[in-house]
C-alpha cells in the first residue's frame, strides 16, 4: 500500500519519470506555522546531482504546497504536497523492455501488477522517497516546536569501512545535522569519511555499487510513546525504515551486538532524574523498552545494499527466459546512503509524529476521568 500511519497519515503518489511525485498528508494539528521553505531543506539534502558521489540527474525538487494551509498555518485539513519531475531521460531504459535488471524490482512488479513503469523504477524508484521527505519535514517541525525532539541520522558504513564502536558512542550525544552535512558521504567521523568518499568514488570509476549503513539518533523523544503489542515502537521505526528502498536490515540498541552479552551487563539500571522521574544508567536498549519509548534517547541502525543497476555489462535472462547480456545505462547512485540520510530522518519523524498523536489523544480522553485512586496506582508521587 502506498499509505503509512494511523493518526498522522501520509500517501506517497508518482512514479519516477511520471509528471510530479508527491503525498498528501492527513492528521496535521491545525495553526502550525508551514511554508514551503519548511518543507524545502530536506528535499534539498535529498535531491539528486549533489556531489560526485551521487547520481548525476539534476533536479531542484522544489516542493509546492497545494492545499491544507492558508497564510502561512496548517487548517488541519489534508495537506497536498507536489514536486515536478523534470530531467527525466526514458529513452535511458529501453533494454529494460527485454530484460529485467537483476536485483531490481523489475521482475516483481511484473510478476505482481502484469505491467510496470517503460522507464525508471516507477513505484520502487527513490524518486518516490520525496513524498516521504515532504511529509517527514511537516512531522518534525510539530515534534521540535512542542517537545524539541531532535532526529539526526548520518552514515556510519560504507562497503567494508565502518565507523568504530568507540566513535559512534560519542556521534550519538554529540552529532548534529550541520557536522554531518561537512562532507559529501555524510559521515561526521573525520578519520573514516575520507575513505568511504575514496571507495565510492573507486565503484563509480569501476561502474559497479556498494552498500552502507546508516545509523539515526532521535533525542527528546517524549516517554510513553508506542502501541503494544503489535505497534511497538521499535515495530513501527523497522516498518518504516525497511519500507525504504534498497533497505536490507534493521537493528535498534545494542542490536545484534546484545546477543553476546549477558544480562547483568546489558540491563539499563535506572536512577532518579531529579525532575521526578527516572533515567537510565546506559542505554543498550535505545529508549525503547517494552514497545514503548522510556525518555531516554532512541537510537537505531539501517542496512542498505548496493544500488541494483549498475552499467557493467551483466549476464542474465529476458523476460521470455532466454540468455543474454545486460547493459544498463541511465544516471544511478553507485551509494545510496549519503542521499538516504534525509530519507531515514523523514521515515523516524513520521512514525514519532503518528505515535504522538495517538498518545496524545489516549492522554485527553483518560484525562476526563475521575483520578485513579493513589492505592492502585503502580507507581506513587516522590
Amino acid at each position: 500500500m502506498s499509505t503509512f500511519g494511523s493518526a498522522f497519515r501520509v500517501t506517497t503518489y508518482g512514479e519516477s519519470h511520471c509528471k510530479s511525485v508527491g503525498c498528501i498528508i492527513d492528521g496535521v494539528p491545525p495553526g502550525l506555522a508551514l511554508t514551503e521553505a519548511d518543507i524545502q531543506v530536506q528535499l534539498t539534502r535529498r535531491r539528486p546531482g549533489q556531489s560526485k558521489l551521487t547520481t548525476p540527474r539534476n533536479e531542484t525538487d522544489n516542493v509546492t504546497i497545494q492545499s491544507g494551509c492558508e497564510l502561512g498555518y496548517t487548517l488541519g485539513t489534508p495537506i497536498c504536497l507536489t514536486v515536478p519531475n523534470q530531467d527525466h531521460r526514458p529513452h535511458d531504459y529501453s533494454e529494460t523492455d527485454l530484460y529485467p535488471r537483476p536485483s531490481h524490482a523489475d521482475y516483481t512488479y511484473m510478476q505482481k501488477y502484469g505491467i510496470k513503469a517503460s522507464s525508471g523504477g516507477g513505484r520502487s524508484s527513490a524518486r518516490e522517497t520525496i513524498g516521504r521527505v515532504a511529509a517527514g519535514a511537516v512531522a518534525e517541525k510539530y515534534l521540535a516546536e512542542v517537545h524539541g525532539v531532535e532526529i539526526v541520522a548520518f552514515v556510519t558504513g560504507v562497503g567494508p569501512i565502518q565507523v568504530s564502536d568507540a566513535a559512534l558512542q560519542q556521534l550519538l550525544g554529540s552529532v548534529t545535522r550541520e557536522t554531518v552535512d561537512a562532507t559529501a558521504v555524510r559521515c561526521p567521523d573525520e578519520l573514516t569519511a575520507p575513505l568511504m568518499h575514496d571507495e565510492i568514488v573507486s565503484c563509480s570509476e569501476a561502474k559497479n555499487s556498494t552498500g552502507g549503513v546508516v545509523t539515526c539518533v532521535i533525542r527528546n523523544a517524549p516517554a510513553g510513546l508506542g502501541e503494544p503489542c503489535f505497534d511497538k515502537l521499535e515495530a513501527r521505526l523497522a516498518h518504516a525504515m525497511m519500507s525504504i528502498p534498497a533497505t536490507k536490515g534493521f537493528e535498534i540498541g545494542s542490536g545484534f551486538a546484545g546477543t553476546h552479552m549477558r544480562g547483568s551487563e546489558h540491563n539499563d539500571a535506572f536512577e532518579a532524574d531529579g525532575k521526578g522521574g527516572l533515567r537510565t544508567l546506559s542505554n543498550h536498549s535505545g529508549g525503547v523498552q517494552g514497545g514503548i519509548s522510556n525518555g531516554q534517547t532512541i537510537y537505531f541502525r539501517v542496512a542498505f545494499k548496493p544500488p541494483a543497476t549498475i552499467c557493467q555489462d551483466q549476464s542474465t535472462a529476458t523476460y521470455n527466459g532466454q540468455g543474454g547480456v545486460l547493459a544498463a545505462r541511465g544516471r544511478h547512485d553507485p551509494c545510496v546512503v549519503p542521499r538516504a540520510v534525509p530519507i531515514v530522518e523523514a521515515m523516524a519523524a513520521i512514525v514519532l509524529m503518528d505515535a504522538v498523536l495517538q498518545q496524545n489523544g489516549r492522554t485527553a480522553t483518560r484525562q476526563l476521568l475521575r483520578p485513579v485512586p493513589d492505592e492502585l496506582k503502580a507507581i506513587k508521587p516522590f
